[in-house]
């Protein structure tokens, strides 16, 4: 299992360059909370970045990541890896148990978030974010309203970490892969 097997199989299903960047923001993020928690940082960033490489074929949320699951499995994907990404989908109200689950469930959507703060930044920079600009988007109902903020938070809450700590390592992590991120 390699990163560049695991993004051999990303782009393999995912086209949309907004989903590819989604990914790899996603892996910047578990890779920072696997350094920070003393875990395994290959492993953790290839689970981030394949969180939603069936997305694009399986968009129904009954079927996201069950199927990307059963792909995995079939090519003998480690099992935490598998069920870390099947257990983000909060469809199948599958337990997060393990430290890798509560991570990856905890940065998939506040990702989302930083990306569209981002992006309204008149300079279109990581860099520029700040938490408390953040924040006061969480609020705003109208902005990113595909993201869902009570997953933010209950993701940060699992964690055991301090929403505003959470928001601040998301964006250094993602700071580390702007250019890849055109932000």
């Amino acid at each position: 299992m390699t990163r560049e097997e695991a993004y051999t199989l990303l782009t393999a299903y995912t086209k949309s360059e907004s989903l590819i960047k989604h990914a790899l923001a996603v892996e910047a993020a578990v890779r920072a909370y696997a350094r920070k928690f003393g875990e395994d940082e290959e492993k953790w960033g290839i689970t981030g970045l394949l969180h939603d490489f069936d997305y694009e074929k399986y968009p129904d949320m009954k079927l996201h990541a069950l199927k990307g699951a059963e792909i995995l499995q079939e090519k003998g994907w480690p099992e935490d890896v598998v069920y870390a990404i099947k257990a983000h989908n909060d469809y199948h109200g599958l337990p997060r148990e393990h430290l890798l689950d509560k991570t990856l469930y905890a940065v998939d959507e506040l990702c989302g978030l930083i990306t569209a703060v981002a992006l309204v930044r008149p300079s279109k920079k990581l860099e520029d974010v700040k938490v408390k600009s953040v924040k006061k988007k969480m609020k705003d109902k109208s902005f990113a309203r595909q993201v869902n903020r009570e997953e933010i938070r209950k993701g940060a809450e699992a964690l055991g970490v301090d929403l505003d700590e959470h928001i601040a390592l998301v964006i250094e992590a993602m700071k580390t892969v702007a250019a890849e991120l055109g932000l």
